[in-house]
């Protein structure tokens, strides 16, 4: 019998790409500007840049990519200021992962300005009994470390804990190392091959497993 529900926010709870549009305009108009730097061994490195950006944290992106520090300072000072402040939607399925009467917590990776404003448009802050914000920016703290935690702070033993993300070297990978189990929100079917305890791509699947 599970206590409690962790939940990772970006993809899971909502997709990126009903926001992305408005979200990274400048950010990838920043990009663009600097193209030819970036681009200089790799023609489609910008493109991969933005696509990966939609998915995971800046500053992971920045190491992989190997970023010019110019761009990658230039690109940390807009995240550190940027809010998201149009309406936004959960996905549908969420509506049955919001209604089961368990703690639940959220623990997602970002620029804490950033992804409080995501938390406020999305109207999901009272879902929660309590919202950590990982943000690589201010911190070394990792999804790992704030898994650890949550079960000292509140006396949970892994069993007790179901961990929901949507990213398998994310959350996915924290909850493992410290043997909890894991559902994989995949609805698109990306992750077939990633070893995890649960896999779905409807979080409905959620009330099957408490």
């Amino acid at each position: 019998m599970k206590k409690a529900l962790i939940l990772d926010l970006d993809n899971t709870i909502y997709p990126v790409s009903s926001i992305a549009d408005h979200l990274f305009a400048e950010l990838f108009a920043t990009l663009d500007h600097y193209v030819e730097l970036i681009n200089s061994d790799d023609p489609d490195r910008v493109s991969k840049i933005k696509h990966e950006m939609t998915r995971r944290p800046f500053q992971h992106i920045a190491d992989e990519f190997r970023l010019d520090k110019d761009v990658r300072d230039k690109m940390v000072g807009l995240l550190r200021n940027i809010t998201y402040d149009l309406p936004m939607q959960p996905y549908d399925d969420y509506q049955h992962v919001r209604s089961i009467p368990l703690d639940k917590f959220l623990v997602t990776t970002g620029f804490s300005k950033l992804q409080w404003s995501k938390v406020k448009m999305l109207g999901i802050d009272g879902d929660f009994k309590h919202i950590h914000i990982v943000d690589l920016d201010i911190s070394q703290k990792t999804k790992k470390d704030v898994f650890t935690e949550i079960m000292q702070t509140h006396n949970y033993r892994p069993e007790d804990l179901l961990v929901i993300g949507d990213d398998p070297e994310s959350e996915i990978k924290a909850a493992k190392a410290l043997g909890i189990d894991t559902f994989l929100y995949d609805p698109l079917d990306n992750h077939s091959q990633i070893e995890v305890t649960y896999r779905s791509g409807n979080l409905q699947d959620v009330l099957k497993l408490l």
